[in-house]
């Protein structure tokens, strides 16, 4: 059974987090745009782990992929267009987009080093791919690793430090790599959208970018 299952059931609730933690979502869209090209409309692109279209819907992105079937109702009330499959397998042709969003969803693929494989293999030649994870090795990501009960989500989720994916996108030869970091507080502690700082570590949100070889 695949670790986002859980999504099936629950995707209401998690989609319902987003309006409880307002600051933090909003902080974590703000660490997004940082890399984000400003001609998005004209590029074409692809959110991995849509999710409930939460980010896609904001950020400009039309298109997602999404194994969940509830996750992916919900991501099309939003507009966004959903195409049902996971990442190890993705069902698109080679070098067909130049941009590639994954979101938090990393910590539940099955299989990263064949999922990146896979992006790089449907990235256009100086492609970008831009990665938001919940990185472990952030003060907060310790906390939550340390933890008995990780909650209703996380308990599913394989937690990686922007150290380890800078590492993954290297060895795949991605270039032009670029790091930023946000939430920076306990997430009931946030009061307002958090400025996003370069580099990773600090903050448990941290978002990476990188191109693939021209």
């Amino acid at each position: 059974m695949g670790s986002w299952k859980i999504f099936d059931r629950y995707a209401e609730e998690y989609d319902a987090w987003y309006e409880s933690n307002e600051f933090e979502y909003r902080s974590e869209l703000l660490a997004l745009r940082t890399f984000l090209p400003e001609n998005l409309k004209k590029l074409k692109a692809l959110e991995i782990g849509a999710g409930t279209g939460r980010f896609s819907s904001v950020l400009g992105v039309g298109l997602g992929l999404e194994p969940s079937r509830a996750m992916a109702r919900l991501a099309k009330q939003r507009s966004l267009e959903v195409v049902l499959g996971v990442a190890e397998f993705l069902p698109f042709k080679k070098e067909k987009f130049d941009l590639v969003l994954i979101i938090t969803s990393l910590a539940f693929f099955e299989n990263p080093d064949q999922a990146f494989r896979e992006i790089l293999r449907i990235l256009k030649p100086g492609g970008q791919i831009i990665a938001g994870i919940l990185d472990r090795d952030s003060p907060q990501g310790c906390y939550i690793e340390s933890k008995s009960k990780k909650g209703r989500f996380f308990s599913e989720a394989h937690f990686f430090s922007a150290e380890e994916i800078s590492e993954y996108l290297t060895a795949l030869g991605f270039e032009s790599l670029e790091t930023c970091q946000t939430i920076f507080k306990q997430p009931e502690q946030i009061k307002e959208i958090e400025t996003p700082e370069k580099g990773h570590g600090r903050g448990w949100f941290a978002v990476l970018s990188a191109r693939k070889p021209l």
